[in-house]
């Protein structure tokens, strides 16, 4: 019979599961976790609960330190929070690892969430809102008969739990599903929101943590509205009849849900309600919110500064999504208007093709006068041809559509009329003011402004359509310009923040106003001013893009510089500022050391500027300033720098630079062929 074998001694193995500490290199990060940390942890785990409790307070005060935070992450505070404290037989060392938890989350990034989700954080929110839930509904004893005490632990340990939940939401749409699957947590949140006894600072978290599930979420747009034990709805419209926080952040959550059953201006829900009921709240909530004069509040998310921060954001995001609204709106009336109308193919990839080629086909693009069908030889045909590609060059044509009024457009008509004034009043508020909170509010009262603008710049205007938007949206728009544009550019702030802002929003009034906007005679040579200081060389070898960049530089303030004086130098501008903005561009469009994006907005700029032979400005500077000489020199390091932008990496750009090309080969032939015979060239 064989020998067993045997077994040789071996060490006990660690816990493969544990990691080792980290000890800091930082001498003064070794002394603080010696001091503070080793000790309350030590304490958070001892047998005594009064140790325990106090150790639990002591880190809930120390994690909201930046240097704190990182030591008690390194000791593992999150593994013992969630195994020990959460489950704690007393309810302060329950609410002090909320608080943990809660403020953790809010401070590091969004990958911290989502390592409490993989180790099943929401299992344990779960547990915590239903028994939460269940002390709210008992009748013995009833919530309101507890001690004061312990009732402020059960309300601290729900806002924990609303806020906890927002952050996760934020961090990633699976998170946020996860969320809504178990009917505890949304019922939990409704008793919050619903409560008359929920106190403002909860109610607030609450509120926004529901503006976070309710964004494009059919599902709890549904469930907000069906809610047959809180009637969460009803109350939601009841909190719009304040001026306060509350308010504002009540009508962020309506404006989602709205937004996610698609009640809008053209299919309003339940009793009418669509943004068009939330614009007025908006808008006097920013008349009677006393201006603050100082910084910040703090956290407490209730004082005038948070409050109008609030609004202005919630009027920002319905100014943004109400281009969604014009455009499904007019979907929905063409397809109810005519549904068996024919239109004809629509040949949109095509189209897209055609500017992909350019770049490749442009070398075999003939240019030259020779080209142009305009002698005595030339043919008809191609005429037609080289008018209907500067059609599209410009975008004009004689395709009316049904014009819109703002009477089927109350939201919009709210907004110019009420929400405008408003924001107006704020700006000039904030020019007045200092310190960080005004700046703050300033930006946000500018962004409002800016998507509003730039919502209806997307309006179409031309051949007379949509004349009632447009009358009363003109005068608004020239109130927005001088009260403004003008004061900001007369402190020729060095703020690249709000420069970048305030440019975006003069472009986007400009593309409606054009040649009428109100501008005094020099606000176009500071936004040239402006275009030199703020523009980074690029080297020629790297005009192209190389590198991903970590901006969208279509978005970039030297960018909406030229756009804007694109705009301001349409007609009917006075001659000197078209020829100044005229050669400007030209230059822009030649300089090899400029953004790709910049020359790119040029040479559009350029096709809307001088796409018009009956313009003033064709005879008087295009052709009397030479520029079709300029354009065509240009064209080739335009060619070369469209060849450089990378399609995988810069599509957006690489397919505008494309199109622009295109464009360019039809602006020319145009321009050759309406030539004026007086020798101007």
């Amino acid at each position: 019979m064989g020998k067993s074998r045997r077994e040789k001694a071996r060490p006990r193995r660690a816990d493969p599961l544990a990691k080792a500490v980290k000890l800091p290199s930082d001498p003064e990060l070794a002394a603080l976790r010696e001091a503070q940390i080793l000790p309350v942890l030590k304490d958070l785990q001892k047998p005594d609960a009064k140790s325990r409790t106090a150790a639990a307070s002591a880190v809930a005060n120390i994690v909201q330190d930046a240097k704190c935070r990182k030591l008690l992450l390194r000791e593992q505070i999150v593994p013992i929070v969630m195994g020990e404290t959460l489950t704690d037989t007393s309810i302060d060392s329950r609410a002090a690892g909320w608080e943990i938890l809660k403020v953790l989350a809010e401070e590091e990034e969004s990958d911290f969430c989502v390592h409490l989700y993989r180790i099943d954080i929401l299992t344990a929110i779960e547990h915590a809102a239903k028994s939460i839930v269940e002390t709210f509904s008992a009748t013995e004893p009833p919530f309101t008969k507890l001690q004061k005490p312990q009732q402020r632990l059960i309300w601290d340990i729900a806002g924990s739990l609303a806020s906890l939940l927002g952050v996760l939401a934020a961090a990633r749409d699976d998170i946020l599903e996860a969320i809504l699957k178990p009917p505890t947590i949304l019922r939990f949140l409704f008793r919050l929101a619903a409560s008359k006894e929920t106190p403002r600072n909860i109610l607030e978290e609450t509120l926004l943590c529901l503006i976070t599930l309710a964004e494009d979420n059919l599902e709890l747009g549904q469930a907000v509205i069906n809610d047959p034990e809180t009637h969460c709805y009803d109350v939601l419209v009841k909190y719009t009849a304040g001026s306060d926080m509350i308010a504002a952040l009540t009508c962020g959550l309506l404006h989602n849900i709205f937004t996610s059953l698609q009640w809008h201006d053209y299919s309003p829900g339940k009793d009418g309600a669509s943004d068009a009921r939330l614009v007025p709240v908006l808008s006097r909530i920013l008349e009677q919110t006393t201006f603050p004069t100082g910084t910040l509040n703090g956290h407490e998310g209730s004082g005038p500064t948070e409050t109008l921060q609030a609004a202005l954001e919630v009027v920002a995001t319905i100014a943004t999504d109400f281009q969604g609204v014009l455009e499904n709106g007019n979907r929905a009336q063409k397809q109810g208007a005519t549904s068996e109308e024919w239109n004809g193919f629509v040949d949109e990839e095509g189209n897209a093709a055609a500017a992909a080629d350019a770049v490749d086909g442009i070398d075999e693009m003939d240019i030259d006068s020779e080209a142009v069908g305009s002698g005595p030889d030339g043919d008809d045909n191609e005429e037609v041809d080289i008018d209907e590609d500067m059609t599209q060059v410009t975008g004009t044509g004689d395709q009316p559509e049904e014009s819109t009024g703002l009477d089927d457009y109350p939201t919009l008509r709210e907004l110019i009329q009420r929400t405008v004034p408003q924001l107006l009043r704020v700006c000039q508020k904030a020019f007045e003011g200092a310190g960080e909170g005004v700046m703050n509010i300033q930006t946000r009262a500018l962004s409002a402004l800016n998507n509003l603008a730039w919502t209806i710049s997307c309006i179409d205007f031309s051949n007379g359509e949509n004349p009632d938007i447009l009358k009363s949206w003109t005068p608004a728009a020239d109130r927005i310009w001088s009260k403004v544009i003008t004061p900001i550019l007369d402190t020729d702030s060095a703020d690249l923040e709000l420069a970048t802002v305030v440019t975006g929003l003069a472009w986007a009034l400009s593309r409606t106003l054009a040649g009428n906007t109100p501008a005094k005679g020099g606000e176009h040579r500071k936004f040239i001013s402006l275009y030199r200081a703020s523009r980074n060389p690029v080297p020629a070898k790297q005009s192209g893009g190389g590198d991903q960049q970590l901006f969208d530089p279509l978005q970039n303030v030297t960018v909406k510089c030229v756009g804007v004086l694109g705009q301001l130098a349409r007609d009917p501008a006075p001659l000197d500022r078209n020829r100044e903005v005229g050669i400007f561009l030209t230059t822009v469009l030649a300089s090899d050391d400029v953004a790709p994006a910049d020359r790119i907005e040029a040479l559009n700029q350029f096709f809307d500027i001088y796409g018009d032979e009956n313009a003033i400005c064709d005879k008087e500077v295009f052709w009397r300033e030479g520029l079709l000489k300029h354009v065509e020199e240009a064209a080739p390091k335009f060619r070369a720098m469209a060849r450089k932008i990378d399609k995988r990496k810069e599509q957006e750009l690489r397919m505008r630079a494309d199109e622009a090309l295109l464009n360019l080969g039809r602006f020319i032939k145009y321009k050759k062929k309406h030539a004026p015979k007086e020798g101007l060239v």
